[in-house]
């Protein structure tokens, strides 16, 4: 192999590129694979004047067991592009973003997120912001030269690649959140830090800390644990209550593998849903335009707080592409979220004592957190009462293979409007009623005459197929996702 395009390597290796950047099995993301797609994001960022010789390139990664590896071979296509790389540690995702976007520099992140150790990805950052959909055109026609006295017969470099000492990204990332929230402003509050896996295990604890509560640390592991905020694993569940069953929690506090996806329980244990702190988060600031996934929890139209709420496919790129259409438009405080409760600040806000706290358009797991900590309501239960009671969940069918979701999607759009609701009652209707509207903004969204929603969508990441239901109770939306999931199963003779 010599000359190839980032796009034929992509068909190739079999890692595609999403809506959070490339995700692959381990063993097929080898240093070749990993290098090449580092050399076409480079090269596609000197193309439009963001990267040129000499340019610095800040990187970071997660703590699955493949994340040095990978660092090293996105650091020789670094150097070999005429770049020199910054290596920010193994660090939250917003925390290289934060440092990266401030210098106004290229990065990438090396992580899987929530997925389990034998995947990993990259996550590439222009120097102002997430890498869009509309870029993705123009990485994948980069030509990329790989030479043999680069790598081995099997992908990997040829000589080993060291990575610079580490420059402190942290420091800069606590001050924002101490910064905002002002020093003292979780005092009296006794907090448990739920750090697994998480690359931000200490750093979250650390700003908890900083802003005064008293931190109990919990449930460190030395392997990789893939935490899911969509899909909260049933030992999650069950070690939350374990921890605070003797009531001297406020909350316990967490996040997904590279930390920038949240995760807080109320005073009981029970994990919030990431929509429902996403609502929370986005009224603490004021917002005045929020976007937010079609997955994500109606309730949030239902407050009737915000002037404008806008709903786009799942994916990071569609919420920012929105947020930054409101801003365009004159919008004065535009924030966005995900159903997996990341949360992206279009607009600066003013924190404690009147300190700016600049924009930050990448999900980002500490803000929700904080913002429900530190509200003047006297309990996380409390603010959740506050709420309209439409409640969520989410599971899946793993693994599943994309041609099996797509094979799902077209039995259950075949036809007209009236033949596809007729489907959704068919396969749906004994336990959801009668399919009333479709909404195929991203997968099929389907509402049903009594209320109850059913989201059926493959992952963008993974070989499996998502379930989002919404019912007024979390017993129902639990009881219809697993219908839902039991009646797909034996369409599909799973």
């Amino acid at each position: 192999m010599a000359k190839i395009t980032v796009q034929a390597l992509m068909e190739e290796s079999g890692v595609a590129f999403g809506t959070s950047g490339a995700r692959g099995e381990v063993t097929a993301m080898t240093d070749q694979v990993c290098y090449a797609y580092t050399s076409g994001f480079l090269s596609y960022l000197a193309e439009l004047g963001d990267f040129s010789e000499g340019g610095r390139v800040a990187i970071a990664g997660d703590l699955r067991p493949s994340t040095p590896r990978i660092l090293a071979a996105c650091a020789r296509a670094i150097r070999d592009s005429g770049g020199v790389p910054v290596f920010c540690g193994y660090v939250p995702t917003p925390a290289l973003a934060l440092f990266a976007f401030a210098q106004g520099l290229p990065s990438l992140m090396v992580t899987g997120s929530h997925i389990p150790a034998d995947r990993n990805g990259i996550k590439f950052y222009r120097p102002a912001g997430e890498m869009l959909k509309e870029d993705e055109p123009g990485m994948g026609r980069q030509v990329i030269d790989l030479r043999a006295d680069t790598f081995n017969s099997d992908g990997t470099l040829a000589l080993d690649e060291a990575l610079p000492p580490v420059t402190d990204v942290e420091d800069a990332y606590v001050a924002r959140y101490v910064a905002h929230f002002g020093a003292g402003a979780l005092r009296g509050k006794r907090i448990g830090v739920y750090q697994h896996s998480a690359v931000g295990r200490d750093v979250l604890a650390r700003i908890v800390r900083e802003l005064g509560a008293e931190v109990a640390l919990l449930g460190r592991a030395d392997t990789f644990i893939p935490v899911d905020t969509e899909a909260i694993r049933p030992e999650d569940i069950e070690l939350a209550r374990g921890w605070a069953a003797d009531g001297s929690f406020d909350a316990i506090i967490s996040t997904d593998g590279d930390s920038d996806r949240p995760l807080i329980t109320d005073e009981t244990g029970k994990w919030l849903r990431g929509d429902v702190l996403g609502i929370l988060c986005a009224a603490s600031i004021g917002a005045t335009s929020v976007v937010t996934p079609i997955s994500s929890n109606t309730a949030l139209e239902r407050t009737g707080q915000f002037a404008t709420c806008r709903r786009t496919r799942i994916g990071s790129p569609y919420v920012i592409a929105a947020m930054t259409e409101e801003l365009a438009a004159g919008s004065h405080r535009v924030c966005g979220y995900e159903a997996n409760g990341g949360f992206l600040l279009g607009s600066n806000i003013s924190g404690a004592g009147g300190a700016v706290t600049r924009a930050l358009p990448t999900r980002d797991a500490v803000l929700p957190i904080l913002s429900v900590l530190t509200a003047p309501a006297a309990s996380v239960s409390a603010q959740l009462a506050l709420l309209p009671q439409r409640i969520t969940f989410s599971d899946r069918i793993a693994p599943l293979a994309r041609t099996a979701s797509d094979h799902l999607l077209g039995l259950l759009l075949a036809g007209d409007n009236v033949a596809r609701l007729a489907m959704q009652t068919r396969l749906f209707g004994q336990f959801a009623g009668v399919a009333v509207s479709l909404d195929l903004t991203d997968g099929i969204r389907a509402t049903f005459d009594g209320g109850a929603v059913i989201h059926l969508r493959p992952s963008g990441n993974a070989p499996e197929l998502r379930c989002y239901t919404e019912a007024d109770s979390e017993a129902a939306a639990v009881a219809i996702n697993r219908d839902a999931l039991t009646a797909v199963k034996a369409l599909l003779g799973a």
